[in-house]
């Protein structure tokens, strides 16, 4: 059967990124899943804390340690060469780089395979790091066979930077398992009392993720009576200024590190709010939705057309904004309970991890037919004979 009827590509495609903690290498893993499941051959290549988090082994991938971390730096030279013996000590059809950083070190090794590299952030830093990101950004996309955007604006920028061939790859949240815990043992975890709210925010802890702008806003709400209990789930470097920033405002806010109990903590969330400067399809943000909780989050990047009319959205580092949007909702369960259904319903009409998986599989076929099948259906899968 081809890739395009619903069975598998039977060849070898190396998955690459770079150092991650989050969206990206929960991407790769379900990615990996999916295409094992159908038959592909999967190595990925990465820095070998990633396969510890993400234990893409587990799944059924190969793994060889291609050490790239979040920032370019001398080692990047290094993670080139071994990217090199990777793929040379196999036969491997396509590569497929996620992020840029993977995607840079995949384009100065120079494989003989097709390169696939999927954009999932943009590039938000000024000056001289800006512009070097930027010619970054411009060498891959003219390297790459086919670049993929994580959300409409990257493809947009990608095309810009002169991708000959770019296209929208939407990036699907893998579905959460049930929650394990009732909703009660949940919030007694944040001592919080009945009648009072409980907030969540969930991504790694980076400038990007504008919790300043989070924590500035909660310190409004001791006003209330009661007062919201705010939480944020995850890791990262900007846990000690965010601390200072919470103990300096009196904010009613907890970090509480990385979690694996996302699902519990929806289940016991009143709404979800997302502040960032900037996103793609972000993980939590679908979520949210999925699990009913109504969601405040930032108009940007690819929020607006993930979420369409089933969340409020607001200006990016206005904390105003996210004060007021906050408290109306607060103050309307009748508007809670809509932006809920119309949060799953927006979710249920979005891509699955299945349908991204497809998605690749087709693609890997177009780039290299003659992997596995008959003629007969090499062409089939291709749309020729």
């Amino acid at each position: 059967m081809s890739a395009r009827n619903g069975g598998g590509w039977p060849g070898t495609v190396a998955l690459l990124l770079a150092s991650s903690t989050g969206g990206v290498g929960q991407h790769v893993r379900s990615v990996a899943r999916g295409l094992v499941d159908g038959g592909t051959s999967v190595l990925v290549c990465g820095p070998a804390a990633v396969q510890e988090q993400f234990d893409f082994v587990g799944v059924g991938a190969r793994f060889t340690a291609v050490e790239i971390p979040a920032n370019p730096t001398p080692a990047d030279a290094r993670a080139v060469v071994a990217l090199r013996r990777a793929l040379a000590a196999e036969p491997v059809q396509v590569v497929h780089a996620h992020g840029l950083r993977a995607g840079l070190v995949a384009a100065l090794a120079g494989t003989s395979a097709p390169l696939v590299v999927t954009w999932h952030n943009a590039v938000l830093a000024g000056g001289l790091r800006g512009r070097l990101s930027t010619l970054a950004e411009r060498f891959v996309a003219r390297r790459a066979r086919v670049a993929l955007g994580a959300s409409s604006d990257l493809v947009d920028r990608i095309t810009a930077l002169g991708a000959t061939d770019a296209r929208l790859a939407p990036v699907a949240a893998p579905v959460l398992p049930a929650p394990r815990r009732r909703r009660s043992a949940v919030r007694a975890e944040f001592g919080v009392a009945a009648g009072q709210p409980l907030i969540l925010s969930v991504g790694r802890l980076h400038p990007q993720k504008r919790y300043d702008v989070l924590i500035d806003a909660a310190a409004r709400w001791r006003d209330r009576t009661p007062p919201p209990v705010v939480i944020v789930a995850g890791s990262g470097p900007a846990y000690l200024p965010l601390a200072a920033r919470i103990s300096a405002a009196r904010a009613p806010v907890t970090l509480l590190g990385h979690r694996t109990d996302v699902a519990d903590l929806l289940a016991g969330a009143d709404l979800a709010v997302v502040t960032s400067d900037w996103e793609a399809r972000q993980l939590f943000a679908q979520e949210a939705l999925r699990a009913g909780v109504p969601l405040v989050a930032t108009e940007v990047g690819g929020l607006p057309e993930l979420v369409g009319d089933a969340a409020v959205l607001v200006p990016p580092g206005d904390v105003d904004a996210v004060d007021r949007a906050v408290r109306t909702l607060l103050d309307d369960e009748s508007r809670r309970t809509d932006l809920a259904r119309r949060g799953t319903d927006r979710a249920a009409g979005w891509p699955t991890e299945a349908d991204t998986v497809a998605a690749l599989t087709a693609l890997y076929a177009d780039l290299v037919p003659d992997v596995g099948p008959t003629a007969p259906e090499a062409d089939a899968a291709t749309g020729r004979g």
